[in-house]
């Protein structure tokens, strides 16, 4: 049964997807937090700012896994998206770094801002060098139009990912999803979960 916060929510996420009326399609939402229930039709997840917000599954969504990998897998040549507050000195302060498989190269490269934090930037770019520290790695990112120097800290999230499928969708399970309005409802097109407890970094 849908509880008067769920209804609440789903009206605001409905709202929002529909403020552009101007557009043939309806827009593409992104939520992150954690799956609270689901069904072979429904997903419910709690939104990291408490919402509780259900959503229709169907047959054609794309899930894939986050998973850890280690700070040297970014090697120069990787092409990766990063999540990273601007510094006083021009560079960027990694959050958490994806490296993208070789299949995923060049998606949505360049840079932009990014809904993560207050300020968050988004790089997506190739690795040219990779600069040793003692507190982690500066990497020297090239994307059509554009360079950028990102410090990554010892501690910043290293992650990448590969095709799951709804095992992973537990609840309990860290997700970040896209959802649409489709025949009226808000509709999961594609997730990302982690596994086992793995927490998300973005």
């Amino acid at each position: 049964m849908i509880t008067h916060t769920r209804r609440l929510a789903l009206f605001a996420l409905g709202l929002s997807m529909n403020l552009c009326l101007a557009q043939s399609a309806p827009p593409v939402q992104r939520l992150r937090g954690t799956v609270q229930s689901v069904t072979s039709s429904t997903l419910v997840v709690k939104e990291r700012r408490g919402e509780v917000i259900e959503l229709a599954l169907n047959d054609k969504v794309i899930v894939t896994e986050t998973y850890p990998i280690a700070l040297s897998d970014i090697k120069p040549g990787s092409f990766i998206g990063t999540a990273a507050m601007p510094q006083a000195d021009g560079t960027q302060r990694a959050i958490a770094v994806t490296v993208f498989p070789e299949a995923s190269r060049g998606v949505g490269e360049g840079h932009r801002p990014f809904d993560l934090q207050e300020r968050s930037t988004m790089t997506n770019a190739t690795v040219a060098d990779v600069l040793t520290a003692t507190q982690g790695r500066t990497l020297q990112l090239r994307y059509q139009g554009g360079e950028k120097t990102v410090v990554v800290p010892m501690d910043a999230p290293i992650v990448t990912f590969r095709p799951g499928d709804r095992s992973l969708l537990v609840p309990g399970a860290s997700v970040s999803l896209s959802a649409q309005m489709v025949n009226g409802k808000p509709t999961v097109l594609r997730v990302n979960a982690g596994k086992n407890g793995f927490v998300l970094p973005y």
